[in-house]
C-alpha cells in the first residue's frame, strides 16, 4: 500500500470525520440533556414549559448520596443474642465439676491430678490448688462444693448484664443493636462484658470472695473461663443487610409533577427547586423515548457535531491546504478533540460538584494546536472542541463561553512559542480566563462566594494540568506524527548542537555563509508570510555535508590550495554532489527533523553545477559532454521556505565573490540569478508568486548592499596591508 496514497485519501478523510463523529455522538447524554442546560439564578426566557407527561422529581445525586450515608450511619452494629450459650456453659462446669471430684476421690493423688489436668483442660498448679482445697490445706472455710456454687452464680451473674464476642474498641459506636428473637432492643455496648472488662471483673470477683488468696483466685479463675462463651455474637451480614435497606428506603423524588402542569414560566428566575423540575422533565422525556425517536435523536446527533465539524473543515481546504490534504495531520486533530471530549464525558460521570467541569482539558487541545500548527488552527478547533464539551454537557452556554475564552488565551500565550519555559505564562493566562468567566457568570447569576471559590479551586488544577500536559505531549505528537514545532525549530538554532559546532569547527567559511543566509531568508520570510524560524534553521543546516571534506570548497580553503586543480570535473562534481548526499545521511544520524533535511538537496534542487561543466566543455567539447551528469540531483524546492534558500545561497555566494561589489551590480546580479533559476524552472514546484519574487528580491538587496558597502579607507591603510610585522 503506498504511504502516500493514504495520507491523501479523500476516503481515509472521509472515515475519520464520520469514525470520529459516532464517538462524540456516543459521549453524549441519552436525549434527556439535549434541549438546554439552565442554571440557579438565570432567567426562564422561553415560552411557559408546561409539562407532557406525569414524573417525578428527582433529587439531586449528590443529595441522595448524602441522605443515604446518613441513613446508613444511623444503624449500630447489630448482635445476636444466643439464649443457649448459659445452658451449654452451665452444663460443661457440671460436667468439669464431676470429673475434678471423680479424679480426687482417688487414693494417688498426684497422677491423677495430671490426668484431670489432660481431660478438663486447666493447668497443673490450678489442679494442685483445688487438691490442696480438697485436703482442707487453706483451712475448712474453703471446700470444693463453696467453689462449684460461685462459679456457677457468677456465670448466671455473667449472662443475665450479656457477654460480647468484641471488644469495646473495635465496636464504631456506643451503641449496639441487640437481637433476641423478634426483638431487637439497644443498649450501651459498656452496659455489657467484652473478654477485657471479663477477666478484670473475675480478677476482682475471685479475690474478694476467697479471702484475697492469689492461689486459690487463679486457679478458681481459670477454671471460669475454660467454660465461659460470649452469648451476644457480632453480625456482620446483618449489619450490612441493615445498612442497605435503610439505603433503599431513602426516597429518591420530590415529589410529582402531573401532566399539562406548568413547570416554569416565561421570565421566571430558575431556582433550585425549578431547576430540579426542568432537570426530571428533559430525564423523564429521554426514558420514553420509542425505537424510532431514538433514531431521529441519533441523526441529529450526528448532523449536529457534523454540522460543527464543517466551518474548520472549510478553512482548512481554503486556507490550510497542506494539513486538510495530509490525512495523518488531520488524525492528530481528531484524536485531540476525542481526548478533550472524553475528558469532558468522564467529568460527567462524577457526580460530586457541578465545579469538575472545569477540569476539562480545552487549553490542552488550544496550546497543542498552536504549538503544532498555528494560532489560528488552535483557535479554530478551541472553538469546535468548546461546543463539542457543552453538549456533551447538556448544550451547557455558560461551559462553551468560558472554554473560547480560556482555551483563546491559552493560544495565545504559545503563538510565538520560543521555549518551555512559557509554560508559567499558560499557566497564568488560563488561570486569569477562568476567574474571569467564574466572576462574570457568578455575578451573574448571584453565585455565593463558596461556589466560586471552589469552582475557582479547580479552574486552578485545570491550569497546572493543562500547560504540563501540554508540554510534555509535544515530544510524543512530534515523533509519532512526524511533526516538527517552532519550539524543536528554536532548539535547534543553539549553536552547541552537535552538528552546528562541527560545521563552525571545520568549515568555519561554510558556518559564515550559512549564517549569513539564515539572516536572509528569516527577513525576506517575514514578507512573504513564509515561516521565518523555518527557514533560518533551513540555512543553518542546508550545508552540514561540507564538514565531511571541508577542503572541497572554496570558502574552506584558506591555504588558497585547490584540490579541484587536480581533479577532472567529474570527480569535482561528484565531490560537490556528494555534500547534499552526506549532509542527508548525516542530518539523519543527528534525528533532524524531515522539514529540515528537505532544505539539503532542495536549496541546489536540480541545478548544474555550471564551472565544472563549463570546465568539463573546454577539455572535451561540448558534444561530449551529458549536461544530466553536471547537475544536482534534486529534487526541486517545493515549499516558500526552501525556494527561499534556492535564491539566497546563490546571491550570497555569487555576491561574496564579487571584486567592486556596487549597489548597481548586486541588484543585476540578483536579477539575473532569479532569473536563470526560474528559466530553468527550480521553482516551478514552490508556491512563489511573482510578487513574492519581488519582495525577495528587495530584501536581499538590501541585506547583500549593506553587507558590502564601499567603506573609506583609513591613513596608512595600503602600508598596513602590505608590511609584514617582521620586516
Amino acid at each position: 500500500m503506498d504511504v502516500n496514497k493514504v495520507k491523501k485519501s479523500r476516503r481515509v478523510k472521509i472515515l475519520l470525520l464520520i469514525v470520529t463523529v459516532i464517538l462524540i455522538v456516543l459521549m453524549f447524554p441519552r436525549g434527556e440533556s439535549i434541549d438546554s442546560t439552565v442554571q440557579v439564578n438565570s432567567i426562564w426566557i422561553k415560552d411557559d414549559l408546561i409539562a407532557s407527561q406525569t414524573f417525578e422529581i428527582l433529587k439531586d445525586p449528590v443529595i441522595i448520596e448524602k441522605e443515604r450515608l446518613a441513613a446508613t450511619d444511623k444503624i449500630f452494629p447489630i448482635f445476636i443474642k444466643n439464649n443457649l450459650i448459659q445452658d451449654q456453659v452451665l452444663e460443661a462446669l457440671t460436667n468439669n465439676n464431676t470429673k475434678l471430684l471423680q479424679c480426687l476421690k482417688k487414693p494417688i493423688i498426684y497422677p491423677d491430678s495430671i490426668l484431670v489436668c489432660n481431660t478438663i483442660g486447666i493447668s497443673q498448679k490450678s489442679v494442685s490448688t483445688f487438691v490442696n482445697i480438697n485436703n482442707e490445706k487453706f483451712g475448712s472455710n474453703y471446700t470444693l462444693k463453696q467453689v462449684f456454687s460461685f462459679c456457677k452464680n457468677e456465670i448466671k451473674r455473667i449472662y443475665r448484664r450479656g457477654y460480647i464476642n468484641q471488644i469495646y474498641s473495635k465496636i464504631e459506636k456506643d451503641t449496639i443493636s441487640i437481637r433476641d428473637g423478634k426483638f431487637e432492643v439497644k443498649q450501651l455496648k459498656e452496659s455489657l462484658y467484652d473478654s477485657e472488662v471479663m477477666l478484670t471483673y473475675l480478677d476482682q470477683r475471685v479475690f474478694n470472695n476467697f479471702d484475697r488468696n492469689i492461689q486459690i483466685k487463679n486457679a478458681v479463675k481459670e477454671y471460669l473461663i475454660l467454660v465461659l462463651k460470649p452469648n451476644i455474637i457480632f453480625s456482620k451480614a446483618s449489619t450490612e443487610e441493615a445498612k442497605k435497606i435503610a439505603a433503599e428506603n431513602i426516597p429518591i423524588n420530590l415529589g410529582i409533577v402531573n401532566e399539562n402542569e406548568r413547570i416554569v414560566a416565561k421570565h421566571d428566575r430558575i431556582t433550585p427547586e425549578i431547576k430540579s423540575k426542568i432537570d426530571s422533565y428533559r430525564i423523564a422525556k429521554g426514558s420514553t423515548l420509542s425505537t424510532w425517536d431514538t433514531i431521529l435523536l441519533n441523526i441529529g446527533k450526528f448532523m449536529h457535531i457534523t454540522l460543527l465539524f464543517m466551518p474548520l473543515i472549510i478553512y482548512l481546504f481554503l486556507f490550510r491546504k497542506k494539513i486538510f490534504f495530509d490525512n495523518q495531520k488531520l488524525l492528530l486533530i481528531s484524536i485531540i478533540i476525542l481526548f478533550v471530549s472524553g475528558s469532558a464525558f468522564l467529568v460527567g460521570q462524577i457526580e460530586i460538584d457541578r465545579s469538575l467541569e472545569f477540569l476539562i482539558l480545552v487549553p490542552v487541545a488550544s496550546m497543542l494546536l498552536t504549538i503544532v500548527f498555528d494560532s489560528r488552527i488552535g483557535f479554530y478547533v478551541t472553538v469546535v472542541v468548546a461546543l463539542i464539551v457543552a453538549g456533551i454537557r447538556g448544550n451547557d452556554y455558560i461551559l462553551a463561553a468560558t472554554n473560547i475564552i480560556t482555551g483563546g488565551l491559552a493560544a495565545y500565550t504559545v503563538r510565538d512559542i520560543k521555549n518551555r519555559n512559557q509554560i508559567f505564562h499558560s499557566f497564568l493566562y488560563i488561570l486569569l480566563g477562568y476567574v474571569l468567566s467564574i466572576l462574570a457568570f457568578g455575578f451573574e447569576r448571584f453565585d455565593s462566594w463558596d461556589v466560586m471559590l471552589i469552582s475557582t479551586a479547580y479552574a486552578a488544577s485545570n491550569a497546572i494540568i493543562s500547560p504540563a500536559l501540554t508540554f510534555g505531549l509535544i515530544i510524543f505528537v512530534e515523533r509519532i506524527f512526524g511533526i516538527t514545532t517552532e519550539l524543536t525549530l528554536f532548539e535547534l538554532t543553539d549553536f552547541n548542537s552537535p552538528l552546528l559546532k562541527n560545521l563552525a569547527n571545520y568549515s568555519p567559511g561554510t558556518f559564515a555563509h550559512s549564517m549569513t543566509i539564515g539572516s536572509m531568508v528569516e527577513n525576506a520570510a517575514v514578507k512573504i508570510n513564509a515561516n521565518p524560524i523555518l527557514a533560518r534553521v533551513g540555512a543553518y543546516y542546508h550545508d552540514i555535508g561540507k564538514t565531511i571534506k571541508p577542503e572541497s570548497f572554496i570558502e574552506n580553503q584558506l591555504n588558497n590550495i585547490n584540490i579541484h586543480e587536480k581533479l577532472s570535473p567529474k570527480e569535482s562534481v561528484n565531490l560537490i554532489r556528494n555534500h547534499v548526499i552526506g549532509g542527508i545521511e548525516l542530518a539523519k544520524k543527528y534525528k533532524i527533523p524531515q522539514e529540515i533535511i528537505d532544505f539539503i538537496p532542495m536549496h541546489h534542487g536540480t541545478m548544474v553545477i555550471q564551472y565544472f561543466y563549463e570546465k568539463a566543455n573546454e577539455l572535451y567539447g561540448e558534444e561530449n559532454v551529458n549536461e544530466e551528469d553536471y547537475r544536482y540531483p534534486g529534487p526541486k524546492p517545493n515549499t516558500r521556505e526552501t525556494a527561499l534558500l534556492m535564491l539566497a545561497d546563490a546571491c550570497e555566494s555569487a555576491v561574496r565573490s564579487m571584486d567592486d561589489p556596487t549597489p548597481e551590480k548586486i541588484e543585476n546580479y540578483v536579477d539575473n540569478l532569479f532569473k536563470i533559476r526560474i528559466q530553468d524552472g527550480q521553482l516551478e514546484d514552490s508556491p512563489l508568486t511573482f510578487k513574492d519574487i519581488h519582495l525577495i528580491k528587495e530584501s536581499f538587496n538590501g541585506i547583500l548592499i549593506s553587507q558590502h558597502h564601499k567603506r573609506i579607507r583609513y591613513p596608512n591603510q595600503d602600508e598596513l596591508e602590505n608590511k609584514s610585522t617582521n620586516d
